[in-house]
């Protein structure tokens, strides 16, 4: 598997497109997904240069097999300088490992500490926590 890293230092891909790229993660994230909208929101904010982070491509024969997208937080210490806010894997080439070769990736080329929220039936779960992700916290919203 190789990958794409596309951030405000590489730049835009033109081969994988936003449109292209939010499309994938929404067929992809399934029940744990969002609109493709804001998808889109969340790669540019990794695009503007005022905010940031990293989109990994993963590619396996020339086909994207899986796309990880981390926003920068602008924080450090008191919370995490990175949000993992996206992993999808291609729903038939799940179980391959390549989600597990997206997080390594995601991890070794990210500055600082990552932070994520995860559903607790969603079976990524159990990749996070082998992974070395601990839960500290349990997360509330206020939702208006």
């Amino acid at each position: 598997m190789e990958f794409k890293i596309i951030n405000t230092t590489t730049g835009e891909d033109a081969v994988h497109t936003n449109e292209l790229l939010a499309q994938f993660l929404f067929t992809h994230l399934e029940q744990y997904g969002d609109k493709v909208e804001d998808i889109l929101k969340c790669i540019d904010f990794v695009m503007n240069p005022n905010k940031g982070g990293n989109i990994v491509v993963g590619i396996d024969e020339g086909k994207v097999v899986g796309i990880t997208i981390l926003n920068n937080t602008g924080m450090k210490g008191f919370i995490p300088e990175n949000i993992l806010v996206y992993i999808a894997v291609d729903n038939s080439q799940r179980g391959k490992g390549y989600g597990k070769k997206l997080m390594q990736k995601a991890i070794e080329i990210t500055d600082g500490d990552i932070a994520l929220h995860v559903e607790p039936d969603n079976p990524a779960r159990i990749l996070y926590e082998k992974l070395g992700f601990t839960n500290k916290y349990l997360e509330m919203r206020l939702i208006k």
